[in-house]
């Protein structure tokens, strides 16, 4: 009988093509969470988030950080909730302080996220995303629930590098990775080791 062995979402990230276009970082050890407004409770879940994590819940599609723990607002009273400590209480933190005014659901195991940069980053995006990625348009700070080839995402600007976060459905994982390697092959895709 075999060890089960935990491999990482995008385990199959591999370079394509020549050159640094575009280079690709997988994030694990997150803890990740989706959180959802419970009705007529909005202050309160406001005043909750900002005593606990010292963070001003985003009202609309943007995302804030602090002390390892980032909220990014995915939909009207909707939010995924990422902490980057590792810390392995993190989703039961979030159920004991917000159970009263929020459903949470664990997501650590059912996203993978990748950090994407690059000179091409942007060339390459716009081959699957129906989004307008200008500066103006998609500042740092925003974040996007849309699609990439067919593929459900949700993607937050992090810096103006541009540095953009992408987290995709496990299951889904393999497909992103073969558009993103097609994608970025005639700029050249790096693939680096792992980012906690």
């Amino acid at each position: 009988m075999r060890d089960l062995v935990h491999e990482s979402a995008f385990a199959g990230l591999r370079a394509a093509g020549a050159g640094d276009g575009v280079v690709a970082v997988e994030r694990v050890g997150l803890a990740i969470a989706t959180v959802i407004q419970r009705r007529v409770q909005s202050r309160e879940l406001s005043a909750t988030v900002t005593a606990n994590f010292a963070i001003d819940l985003p009202a609309g599609a943007e995302w804030t950080a602090n002390n390892g723990v980032a909220w990014l607002g995915t939909g009207p009273g909707k939010w995924l909730a990422l902490s980057e400590a590792r810390e392995t209480e993190f989703v039961g933190k979030l159920k004991t302080k917000l159970g009263e005014f929020a459903s949470v659901v664990e997501q650590s195991d059912g996203l993978g996220v990748l950090r994407l940069t690059g000179p091409a980053l942007f060339r390459t995006l716009e081959k699957g995303v129906q989004l307008d990625l200008a500066p103006g348009a998609f500042p740092t700070g925003s974040v996007a629930v849309t699609s990439i080839a067919h593929i459900g995402v949700t993607l937050w600007k992090v810096d103006d590098q541009p540095t953009v976060d992408v987290a995709v459905a496990r299951s889904l994982c393999n497909s992103f990775l073969h558009w993103l390697e097609a994608s970025a092959a005639p700029y050249g895709l790096t693939a680096l080791g792992e980012q906690g």
